[in-house]
């Protein structure tokens, strides 16, 4: 099962990856513990692709595609950035940056996910959640 959504970098545009989540999730009968981790990690990534790669330019899109496979599902975020270093994100839990209200996106993903990946560039990232249904 394989699913593809482009929308602008826009936040209203959010709303159809949820309802994107949501009727893959349905149609597969994810768990509810397991929805609640697929949908936050996503909307994060979601949000870093609109708000931080396309830097919130509406001309510009995020490709996000939704496959479900040997009981795996792997949900994946590109934007047209010109990406980051996945490597040099700072801590969000450490004292030094617990009052910043920025930087916790890529650890909430990591903590939430089974696995996360990034391309080279920095521009797209990939969720793997393992066994997600009942």
């Amino acid at each position: 099962m394989e699913e593809k959504l482009t929308i602008k970098s826009d936040l209203n545009s959010i709303r159809q990856v949820e309802k994107m989540i949501d009727d893959l999730s349905t149609k597969l009968g994810v768990e509810k513990n397991n929805y609640g981790k697929i949908m936050v990690a996503a909307m994060e990534a979601v949000n870093n692709a609109v708000i931080h790669g396309n830097k919130g330019n509406s001309e510009k899109k995020v490709f996000i595609e939704l496959k479900y496979e040997n009981k795996q599902l792997i949900i994946s975020v590109e934007d047209q950035g010109e990406g980051f270093s996945y490597n040099d994100i700072p801590d969000p839990t450490a004292p030094e940056n617990i009052e910043k209200l920025t930087g916790r996106g890529v650890f909430l993903m990591r903590k939430l996910a089974d696995e996360v990946k990034f391309n080279e560039k920095g521009n797209k990232v990939i969720l793997i959640f393992n066994n997600v249904e009942n």
